[in-house]
Parts: structure tokens; sequence; C-alpha cells
């Protein structure tokens, strides 16, 4: 079961078991500075082992004060004026160890890539489309196979359609009539940034570079919406995806320690963003 999404005082938090962790997903300031000892009540409370928050820059100083770490940023994330922390606090110390030794190889190797874009054209056969209301139970099932776990439930229709309707722009790589790909944006367009996320190709087709060009078509659309700034939080141990984002601009910020349920284990996660 995945974590729940709900308000604590005017701000949004996704919680639960799934991650082990809270995440502060969109901050009212007006809580502040309240909203720190709740969110550590309800960690201990829960057992959680993380909390997970995104920031204003100009906030940190209330959660440096109470043991909170920034970990990663995302420049420009409010109205391309302001940037955006992520700001770690752990209640474990086997939690913030970081395990995964492969992870500062895997990202030189990807800034080594930066410029190197694939030709613009998708192989013969294929497109590149926007999902419908139609695709949904299709997308589902790709999503349940690239991802036995997730942080968020993309294999539920319900959810896909839920967030379709709302914010949410699914892209899916059609082959023959069959979608073998995806990928969305996800659009906050109080301040202009997307977080490109989602990105599943099913084994047979991998290799060819689908998700590079799934993220081009992504950012064209993006621009033509007037978002300024794109991230993403990408599996730090994928060499293809943090590759995907170094070939096309994208700049890290940092490494999100043990922060997300994916396949099962909880993972690094890597920031890389973009102006437009």
């Amino acid at each position: 079961m995945s974590d729940i999404i709900e308000k604590l005082s005017n701000s949004l938090i996704q919680h639960g078991t799934y991650n082990n962790r809270i995440y502060l997903m969109k901050l009212d300031t007006g809580d502040l500075p309240d909203i720190i000892p709740e969110m550590d009540q309800l960690a201990e409370k829960h057992g959680y082992s993380k909390i997970f928050a995104k920031v204003p820059a100009d906030s940190r100083a209330a959660f440096d004060a109470k043991g909170y770490v920034k970990e990663a940023g995302v420049p420009g994330y409010y109205s391309g004026k302001k940037e955006a922390l992520f700001m770690c606090k752990y209640f474990s110390e086997h939690r913030q160890e970081d395990t995964q030794a492969e992870d500062d190889r895997i990202i030189s190797t990807a800034r080594g890539k930066a410029g190197d874009i694939r030709k613009a054209e998708l192989p013969e056969g294929f497109l590149i489309r926007i999902c419908t209301e139609a695709d949904v139970p299709a997308m589902a099932e790709i999503y349940a196979r690239v991802f036995p776990t997730y942080p968020f439930p993309i294999q539920d229709p319900a959810y896909l359609k839920k967030t379709m309707e709302d914010n949410v722009v699914y892209f899916a790589v059609e082959n023959e009539g069959d979608i073998v790909a995806l990928s969305s944006c996800e659009i906050d367009f109080e301040n202009r940034n997307a977080e490109m996320t989602d990105f599943a190709t099913l084994p047979q087709f991998r290799g060819m570079g689908l998700s590079t060009y799934l993220l081009s078509k992504m950012e064209n659309e993006m621009n033509k919406q007037g978002i300024l700034t794109l991230y993403t939080i990408a599996r730090a141990a994928s060499y293809g995806m943090n590759t995907v984002f170094a070939r096309l601009g994208y700049e890290f910020t940092g490494k999100l320690v043990q922060n997300t349920n994916i396949s099962g284990n909880l993972e690094n996660m890597n920031v890389w963003y973009k102006r437009l």
C-alpha cells in the first residue's frame, strides 16, 4: 500500500511505512515554525526514520535550527526566481548511511555525456504522444510491470486518472499501436515548474534511447505552457536515467540518501534541474 497524502495544518505532506518517511511536499510558510515539531512528533509516533522537506530557500534557517541538513536544491523553482531546498532529518543512523558506492562514478560518467544528444527522430515505427484517459488501463499495467514498488501508486488506474485530470501530463511512446514507454510532467502552474518523472520502458524496448526522446518532447510541451524550471528526482543507481538528463543539459544539485522505495528497496535519489 502506498503512503497517504494529506494536509498538516495548511501544508501538504505524504507519509507512511511504504517509504518509512514524511515528505513535506508543499510548505505553507504560515505554518512555520510550528510545523517542524509537528512533523517530528508524527515521525516519532509512527517510527519513521526520515523527514524529507521541500522548502523555499529563505525558510532554511528554521529547518537548520531543528537538525535538518540540505541534501539538494532546485534553483528557480519558484517562478524562476527563488530556489527550493530539499532539507532532510534522520531518526536512525542506519537510514542516513550512504551505502551505494557507485553513485559518484555514475554522476561523473553521466556528466561526461553532457550535450551528447541523439538524433532528433524516433526509430521508424515509433511515435510519441500525450496520453488520454483511454490509455489509463495500459499505463497502469506497464507501470506495474516495470516497478514492483513505487513511491506513488502509479500502478493504480484510479490514481492515474485523477492526476491526469489535475496537474500531470503523461507521455507515451507507441509502437505498432501499443504503448512501450511512459513518462510524466507533474506541473506546478502557480510556481511555473514541472517535475519530469515516472519514466518506464518495457524491457524489450530498452537501449533504444526512448527516454531521451520522451524528455525532449516533454520539454517542448512544457515550454509551450510557459513553464520556467524543470527538475527531476532520479534513481542514483540508474546510469541510463542520469545520463538522459545530463545529455539534455540538466545540472546535478545533490543526492537524497535512502530516500525512496522503488522496486522493493530504499534507494538514493539524484536531483537535476534545468531552466527553459
